[in-house]
């Protein structure tokens, strides 16, 4: 099997994944998340980006929001 890319990008929407997709630039995987943030329409959609090589998210939207401390 060949390697998709290293950076992806997964759509969900009410906890359920909706899209997906693997890039090997960041800079055109950021670009793709962007899109997808003010391109999607729907109820409690979530966009993440992770780095898959170093197993880091890279970016998430809505933003991680922490409760009372």
């Amino acid at each position: 099997m060949t390697n998709p890319g290293r950076y992806h990008l997964t759509l969900t929407s009410d906890g359920r994944p909706a899209m997906h997709g693997w890039w090997g630039s960041e800079a055109v995987a950021r670009e793709k998340f962007v899109k997808w943030v003010g391109g999607w329409k729907l109820p409690d959609a979530a966009v993440t980006l992770v780095d898959e090589e170093a197993g880091a998210t890279l970016l998430e939207w809505p933003g991680v929001v922490s409760g009372p401390s």
